[in-house]
């Protein structure tokens, strides 16, 4: 039995040649407890945290979906371990509620430029010459995209309690939208799937989404539809973000940055765990590709788990690199 479990740890994390023996491996012994977001689609991410920890000798428990506000909460008090998730400056709120800074353990970029906000189909924005939310306080405009009969424009937007549902609130009131506008919140996945229906309809739609995601991959930018600017910068709590792009455009959203947040206190007792979550870098495209998979019937535990193997094989020398460095900070 002892041989089939070396065996098949082997497997799971695709060497052929360990990196070190198990008595020089500094997560030996160690519980690593993952938290993420019950958005299946950050699963992918979560894992390829999870196998270098393994690398490292770590014993990673199964990955726990909690929302959020629990993801830090859990973290700052040392029941969870890490979180692969930890969006900038999406998440601010959250992340100062918990303990910031003087709880969590958060250095490096573990994937950039994470671009959201509103978009409405091409057909209609071309229609009317749509290219601002701001439009949709005039109630004829606002009208084009009520698809229950109150006469507001019904937005898809966020599940509650998500970083982007203080974001959009914030915008609806700053931006004079409240009379014209409904925020509709449930399950996010469930309501772009209407979404996309009423669009495959040829019916007008208005939606909030962010990258890395499959939608991007179903309702393209450009071609299907096109992003809406916003008339100013804010952002909640009275946060001083400029969120105009370098090319002038302003979506609402300041281009955000994906961490891997742990608890303060384990990483510095941690040093190659904490060394690993500095060094380890995804590209956005390679999520957005996996995410697209699982969209297309891809999406069990056991297909995520294969499309992770799959990308560490085919990024092997820079998955070792990563936990070289590690282990080189352990000693």
């Amino acid at each position: 039995m002892k041989h089939k479990i070396i065996l098949a740890s082997a497997l799971t994390a695709i060497f052929t040649v360990p990196l070190a023996s198990a008595d020089d491996l500094p997560g030996k012994g160690i519980k690593i407890n993952p938290v993420q977001s019950t958005i299946s689609e950050e699963t992918f991410q979560t894992l390829i945290v999870a196998k270098a920890l393994e690398e490292l000798g770590y014993d990673v428990q199964p990955i726990k979906e909690v929302d959020y506000n629990v993801a830090y909460a859990s973290i700052a008090n040392g029941d969870a371990t890490y979180l692969a998730t930890s969006w900038v400056p999406l998440h601010n709120a959250q992340y100062d509620a918990a303990g910031g800074d003087n709880v969590f353990y958060r250095q490096g970029n573990y994937v950039v430029n994470a671009a959201q906000g509103y978009l409405i189909d091409k057909k209609t924005a071309e229609k009317y010459n749509i290219t601002n939310v701001e439009q949709l306080k005039d109630p004829k405009i606002a009208k084009l995209f009520d698809s229950n009969g109150n006469g507001k424009a019904d937005l898809t937007g966020c599940n509650p309690g998500w970083g982007c549902e203080a974001a959009i609130n914030n915008h609806l009131k700053a931006y004079d939208l409240e009379k014209t506008v409904d925020h509709n919140q449930g399950n996010y996945a469930a309501m772009m799937a209407d979404t996309i229906t009423r669009y495959k309809e040829g019916k007008p739609i208005l939606y909030y989404t962010w990258t890395p995601y499959w939608i991007s991959d179903v309702l393209k930018p450009g071609r299907d539809v096109v992003w809406l600017e916003v008339p100013f910068s804010s952002m909640p709590n009275g946060e001083k973000t400029d969120t105009a792009l370098p090319n002038g455009k302003n979506y609402g959203f300041p281009p955000n940055t994906m961490h891997i947040v742990a608890n303060k206190k384990w990483a510095a007792d941690n040093p190659a765990a904490a060394k690993l979550f500095e060094v380890m870098k995804l590209p956005i495209a390679d999520i957005n590709a996996q995410n697209l998979r699982m969209h297309n019937g891809e999406a069990s535990q056991s297909d995520i788990q294969r499309h992770t193997n799959a990308w560490i094989k085919a990024h092997q020398s820079t998955f070792d690199g990563w936990v070289k460095e590690a282990q080189a900070a352990a000693k």
